[in-house]
C-alpha cells in the first residue's frame, strides 16, 4: 500500500426502521433547528417525511422544509434553501432523498455558513470555502454515495453548466439507511443507481498510481457484488437482500476506500474523466446522471485502454473471469463485458441515440468539448490525460 490519509466521519445507521432514529442522531449533534430538504411528494405520501418530523419533535427539535429537488439539482433551489436556512438559523440541513437531494442540502449548508458569498462562486471555482453547516441524510435511493462523501454537484440551469466541488466540511454527520425505503423506486432509477455505484468504483480503479492490492481487491469485489445483485434489484425492487447490498455498496463506492493509496500529491484519487464527460451531457440535455455515465464509459475506455492494457486486463480477469488471452485481448474483452452488462443486463444507454438525445450535429459535439475542457483551459483524466481534441473524439465515438 502507498501512503494515504483516510477520513470518514459519517455515522451509519443501517437496517429496517432506521429512519425512526433520526431524532436521536440529531440530539447527539445538539442541533436545535433543522431544515429538511427533499425531492418529490413521494416522501410525503409514503409517510416517511412524517416519521422524520415526528422523530424530531419528540426530542424538541424545530424544523422547516424545502421540497422540489430534481435530478441534476438546480442552483436556483439551493439558493432558496440558503435563504430559508439563514432565516430560520438552521444548524443542521437534513436531506431526505437520494444524491440530488443530499447534494442540494450540502450546497445549502455551505451557503448558510458563508452568507456573504453566492454559492455559485464556490462551485464555479472562483472562491474557496472552509466551513458549512452540519449535513445529514435519510437515504431513499442508492446511487450517488453522497451520504458519506465529500463531494457535491450542482447544475446552473441559466448557463447550462454542471459543476462539482469536494470539501471535507460537507461530509454528512450521519446517514440513515433503510433498504426498504428504496422499494418504490422505478426500474430506471435502480438501473441508473447501480451504474453510478460501479462508475464511482471504476473511476478510482483506473489510476496511474498502482500497487495498492487491498484497494484493488475491495474495488473488484464491490463490482462483482453489483454484477450479481444489480439485475436482481432491477427485476424485483422489493428483494431486501439485493437492495441492501446495493445500498451499502453505494456508500462504500464513494467513501474513498477503493482509492486508498492512489491519490497523487495535491490531487484526487482516480481518473474521473467519465464523470466530467457525463456532467456536460447532463448540463446541456438534463440527462440522468447514471445514464450519461453508461453512455460515456465505453467510448472513454476504448480511447484510453492503450495507456495500460494490463490494468483493463486485470479487471477482466478478476471481475469477469476472462482467461486464455494476452493483456491486449483481455483488455478489450473486459471493456466489451462491462458495456454488455450495462446495456443488456441493466438496460442502460451506451450511445447518444440510446440516451435519447439523438445523433448530434458537429457543432454540438464542439460545444460539449468546449464546455468539458473549460474552453481549452484544462485537461481531464489521470489514467490518460485528455485535452480538448481527445475529449471531442470521445464524444464523437458516442455520437451514434
Amino acid at each position: 500500500m502507498r501512503s494515504f490519509t483516510y477520513y470518514s466521519p459519517t455515522k451509519i445507521v443501517f437496517g429496517v426502521d432506521a429512519q425512526l432514529q433520526v431524532g436521536a442522531c440529531v440530539s447527539e449533534l445538539a442541533a436545535k433547528k433543522v431544515l429538511i430538504v427533499y425531492g418529490s411528494e413521494r416522501v410525503v405520501k409514503s409517510g416517511l417525511l412524517g416519521q422524520v418530523t415526528d422523530s424530531l419533535e419528540r426530542v424538541g427539535v424545530q424544523w422547516d422544509k424545502l421540497g422540489g429537488v430534481v435530478a441534476n439539482p438546480h442552483l436556483s433551489l439551493a439558493r432558496e434553501g440558503v435563504r430559508k436556512a439563514i432565516e430560520m438559523q438552521a444548524d443542521l440541513i437534513l436531506a431526505v432523498g437520494g444524491g440530488s437531494v443530499i447534494d442540494t442540502a450540502k450546497c445549502v449548508a455551505v451557503g448558510a455558513a458563508n452568507p456573504q458569498t453566492d454559492v455559485w462562486e464556490f462551485w464555479s471555482g472562483r472562491q474557496k470555502f472552509t466551513k458549512a453547516r452540519d449535513v445529514a441524510s435519510v437515504l431513499t435511493l442508492a446511487a450517488a454515495g453522497s451520504e458519506t462523501s465529500d463531494s457535491c454537484v450542482i447544475t446552473n440551469t441559466q448557463t447550462g453548466e454542471k459543476r462539482g466541488v469536494n470539501n471535507d466540511c460537507m461530509r454528512p454527520k450521519f446517514a440513515i439507511m433503510n433498504p426498504e425505503l428504496t422499494y418504490s423506486l422505478p426500474r430506471k432509477q435502480v438501473a441508473a443507481g447501480v451504474t453510478d455505484i460501479i462508475m464511482h468504483t471504476l473511476e478510482r480503479y483506473f489510476t496511474p498510481i498502482q500497487g495498492n492490492h487491498m484497494s484493488d481487491a475491495f474495488a473488484e469485489g464491490l463490482i462483482r457484488v453489483m454484477l450479481r445483485f444489480g439485475p436482481v434489484g432491477l427485476e424485483n425492487s422489493h428483494d431486501y437482500e439485493a437492495m441492501s447490498e446495493i445500498m451499502w455498496a453505494g456508500s462504500l463506492s464513494h467513501i474513498d476506500l477503493t482509492g486508498l493509496g492512489c491519490k497523487p500529491p495535491n490531487g484526487r484519487a482516480g481518473d474521473w474523466a467519465t464523470h466530467q464527460l457525463g456532467h456536460e451531457l447532463s448540463g446541456m440535455f438534463d440527462s440522468t446522471h447514471g445514464e450519461t455515465l453508461s453512455t460515456m464509459w465505453g467510448p472513454w475506455a476504448r480511447y484510453v485502454c492503450d495507456a495500460d492494457h494490463a490494468r483493463f486486463a486485470q479487471l477482466g480477469r478478476n471481475v469477469f473471469g476472462i482467461t486464455g488471452m494476452d493483456d491486449v485481448k483481455a483488455a478489450h474483452a473486459a471493456i466489451d463485458a462491462m458495456v454488455a452488462f450495462l446495456h443488456d443486463r441493466m438496460g442502460m444507454p451506451t450511445c447518444f441515440s440510446e440516451l435519447g438525445i439523438g445523433v448530434l450535429p458537429e457543432e454540438k459535439i464542439d460545444e460539449l468539448a468546449d464546455n468539458c475542457a473549460f474552453h481549452k483551459t484544462r485537461t481531464i483524466g489521470a489514467f490518460k490525460k485528455l485535452d480538448h481534441e481527445d475529449i471531442r473524439k470521445i464524444y464523437s465515438a458516442a455520437n451514434r
